[in-house]
């Protein structure tokens, strides 16, 4: 049986374990204490304990985090939990304040349109989802490739630092990561 994690946006996909080993990690090392060890060990109890309910197939990402948060103060790591809280903080109050507008910068006389637009309302709130959903459906990519271009897309955004986003920027990101994801994977084949 292979359970089912449903997103935030409602979406499924299937639970990976490397996944809850990898926020583990990172909650661990931004906590100061960087053990892939002792997170692949803490991240056997989140599976183990996520197989083991009865009757149930589907878990959210909002209680896996629960359950990861859980297991990280359970063996003496509040340190991680909280840099693991923070870290989820950071990324919904980034989520909020980037915006989307439809607008296609080709030329500085074109930056002007991107201020028009902010001021007429055109802009939409920043959804990953959206990526994923374009690349599923229009360029038949496999849902877990979309998801990893919508991510890597998504942490470019942030780290720029911009909060109006022309939509002709996501759009580049978007083709030149989903190139380099399916570079990648091709790549991964061959070995």
């Amino acid at each position: 049986m292979q359970l089912k994690v449903i997103k935030a946006d409602g979406s499924a996909e299937e639970y990976l374990h490397t996944k809850v080993i990898g926020t583990i990690s990172n909650a661990m090392g931004a906590a100061g204490y960087p053990d892939i060890c002792v997170a692949e060990e803490l991240s056997e109890a989140v599976t183990y304990y996520l197989y083991r309910r009865q009757n149930r197939h589907t878990v959210s990402s909002s209680e896996i985090f629960s359950i990861v948060k859980a297991v990280l103060t359970a063996t003496g790591h509040e340190d991680c939990a909280v840099a693991l809280s923070e870290h989820n903080f950071s990324r919904r109050l980034k989520r909020s304040r980037v915006e989307v507008v439809p607008v296609d910068i080709r030329e500085l006389a074109d930056a002007e349109q991107l201020c028009q637009a902010d001021r007429q309302g055109g802009k939409s709130r920043w959804n990953k989802t959206r990526i994923v959903e374009d690349l599923v459906t229009k360029h038949s990519l496999a849902r877990q490739t979309a998801r990893a271009v919508a991510s890597i897309v998504e942490e470019r955004i942030f780290n720029m630092g911009i909060t109006l986003v022309p939509a002709s920027l996501v759009r580049q990101l978007v083709l030149g990561d989903a190139a380099t994801v399916l570079r990648a994977q091709q790549q991964l084949q061959t070995v």
